[in-house]
């Protein structure tokens, strides 16, 4: 009772006549900080919480805006907590005169004449309040935040520090982890259960006390005059959201000064894949992870971005390591740009055939997948069957490095090991790349060749540099929409598989008229996983993901008004079987040795220009390679003293050098 006469005391001193110095007083305050931190954010294209991060100790308190919240929750709390609230001047006489009263009357405190402007006071200090100095404070701190905050600054202030129960601070936290939904509509029940917990945050948890939060409610919705309810308040705590939890994290380092980042995700669709991939791999061996990507290739806004199942390592998965961004062998999934470039060098048709056959390109000897080889084949059907020999004889005619380079041009920064010179085995899978890469290869070729950089925050896409001719890209689109669907899938995707050598990594990646999918499955510490095919095990998903992602597929579009489209047969001469010259072209050169050269009695490499493939090599008359598809050939060391070094094409045309070897 002497609290409260002495708080009476000095709340009338203004009407005292000593209001100058109290003014005076009220301008000396030194004011606690009222911009605390709050957790940052990331939401998804229609403004959905994606992922909160935690502030200081691991609580979670996220911007809100007074407009953010529901205006009848507004109104019931300034009714139930301060109905003066628009009226005192942060301190509320009549209120706290009333509590004085009711305190001499019986003898002790009945009621309180904190007004909200005090309540954030005391959030914000998170002082004593039972004491006379305590609530002393309190109130010279509430008339400074009344003159340099204002009502609605105050009002703000409280939606964002209330206390909910464990970790939980600001209404919309609350709402989000106790109904799971913005605070923009709320019912009369979930407003009155907001209001009431604060009072009591953790006596009131409707998650441990259920009963007390119940009655806390409904003495809320009383004295407001609401109808009684019997909705059961919420039995648990939602966790925070933590959907793409890897791409937030890189967005974050990437710039950590940023307390918001607005993405071009879909936060129903994120779900849908998350829950897809978890299910996916608990049918696989153990330890194994999937990663995700989806993309709008007209735009190139990234869709959905899973870089694991779960973000833990429970049961060893290193659910921690992104699989979108890490670099791993491709497998077969760089075939389709092998052919679209010898399509659009002029070197292959899809109706052109090339010879399926052991072949040695120096001492490289590709073998197909299952060790078999189909002998003359159509390109399109080399492509279809992923065969082996056919894409390392056209990569060898392109050379490697124009392989590299258009990697580059779609955005895609190949690795390889110690920064070594690429090799034919870059074809098949011999270099580093990403998910998020090779999907961006593959929207690049959806594009008709031209590259499409991707992007996870808001705004539309730049194109990039046209890579390949928009035919080029639609024969390869032609034949991969031909490939047939996993069993129970729908066709006309167009799509590939791989899987990495040692079943490291499975892979698939399609695209339809508008949506490019990639799909990655493995062991993030890249060991085996016995029997792990791209077409058994990613494929599905790839399929699975397409399924939720729409209805039907968008079509591909009509092929570009250059287009040869025409049999085998009707093609010119020089595209009907690759290797086949125009005629009247020239027989092969030895661009290396020179004729008379004089070389050192070590490995010799032989290094020609023209003629039709395949070639024969003769030494001194003794053929030393034979049906060979590389114009670089390593004959190994010559004997000492000159040698003649002949050169015979497909047609018959020959050159020949004669060199000199000395020890």
């Amino acid at each position: 009772m002497r609290l409260a006469l002495m708080l009476l005391a000095v709340s009338v001193l203004p009407a005292l006549g000593v209001h100058a110095a109290w003014s005076r007083w009220v301008d000396r305050t030194v004011l606690p900080p009222v911009l605390a931190e709050t957790s940052v954010e990331m939401r998804d294209r229609d403004g959905h919480l994606l992922r909160a991060f935690d502030v200081e100790d691991g609580r979670v308190r996220l911007a809100v805006r007074t407009a953010d919240v529901d205006g009848s929750f507004v109104d019931m709390l300034v009714r139930y907590e301060d109905k003066r609230f628009w009226r005192h001047g942060g301190v509320d006489l009549r209120a706290l005169g009333r509590a004085v009263g009711q305190a001499v009357w019986r003898g002790r405190i009945v009621s309180g004449g904190s007004t909200l402007t005090m309540q954030v006071a005391r959030l914000l200090e998170n002082g004593p309040t039972g004491s006379v100095p305590g609530k002393l404070r309190q109130m010279r701190v509430a008339w400074a935040l009344e003159r340099r905050l204002g009502k609605d600054g105050i009002l703000q202030l409280y939606l964002q520090h209330a206390p909910y129960g464990g970790r939980i601070e600001g209404v919309r936290s609350a709402s989000l982890l106790w109904f799971g939904k913005e605070p923009r509509r709320l019912s009369p029940e979930e407003a009155a259960l907001l209001i009431a917990l604060p009072q009591a945050p953790e006596a009131r948890r409707p998650d441990r006390h259920p009963a007390q939060a119940r009655a806390a409610r409904a003495r809320v919705l009383a004295r407001l005059d609401q109808l009684p309810s019997e909705t059961p308040v919420p039995a648990l705590m939602r966790p925070v959201p933590q959907l793409a939890p890897h791409l937030a994290d890189g967005l974050r380092a990437a710039d950590p000064d940023a307390r918001r980042f607005d993405t071009t995700l879909s936060r129903s669709l994120q779900m849908q894949v998350t829950a897809l991939a978890r299910t996916h791999v608990a049918r696989l061996p153990t330890r194994v992870s999937a990663a995700i990507v989806v993309a709008d290739h007209q735009t190139g806004a990234v869709l959905a971005r899973l870089g694991a199942p779960a973000y833990s390592d429970a049961a060893r998965m290193l659910g921690f390591v992104d699989m979108a961004r890490a670099a791993r062998s491709p497998g077969s999934t760089l075939k389709p740009l092998v052919y679209a470039l010898a399509f659009d060098r002029g070197l292959a048709h899809p109706e052109t055939v090339i010879t399926d056959q052991p072949m040695h390109f120096g001492r490289y000897a590709p073998q197909n997948f299952d060790g078999f080889f189909r002998g003359d084949i159509a390109v399109r059907d080399a492509l279809a069957q992923s065969l082996n020999v056919p894409v390392v004889a056209l990569t060898d005619a392109l050379g490697p490095d124009q392989l590299m380079a258009a990697l580059r041009g779609f955005g895609v920064a190949p690795r390889l090991p110690g920064d070594a010179a690429p090799g034919l085995a870059v074809a098949l899978g011999g270099v580093g790349v990403s998910l998020e890469e090779l999907v961006t290869l593959y929207a690049g070729l959806a594009q008709g060749g031209q590259a499409r950089p991707l992007h996870v925050l808001g705004g539309q896409g730049q194109s990039g540099p046209q890579v390949l001719a928009p035919r080029a890209a639609w024969q390869v689109g032609d034949i991969l929409a031909d490939i047939p669907p996993p069993p129970g899938a729908r066709a006309g995707l167009a799509y590939k598989t791989g899987t990495s050598y040692g079943h490291r990594d499975a892979w698939a990646v399609g695209y339809d008229g508008r949506h490019v999918v990639g799909v990655w499955i493995g062991r993030p510490d890249g060991t085996p996983v016995p029997g792990a095919f791209g077409g058994d095990h990613a494929a599905p998903l790839l399929f699975e993901v397409f399924g939720r992602l729409k209805p039907d597929y968008d079509p591909l579009p009509p092929p570009p008004p250059d287009t040869l489209i025409v049999t085998q047969a009707q093609l010119p001469q020089h595209l009907r079987r690759f290797g086949d010259t125009a005629v009247g072209a020239r027989g092969p050169e030895v661009a290396f040795p020179p004729d008379g050269a004089v070389l050192a009695a070590s490995d010799t490499v032989l290094k020609i220009r023209g003629g039709r493939l395949p070639l024969t090599v003769l030494v001194n008359g003794a053929p030393v390679e034979t049906r060979q598809r590389s114009r670089q050939i390593a004959l190994g060391p010559l004997g000492p003293g000159f040698s003649d070094i002949a050169v015979i094409d497909a047609h018959g045309l020959s050159a020949h050098v004669t060199v000199q070897a000395r020890p």
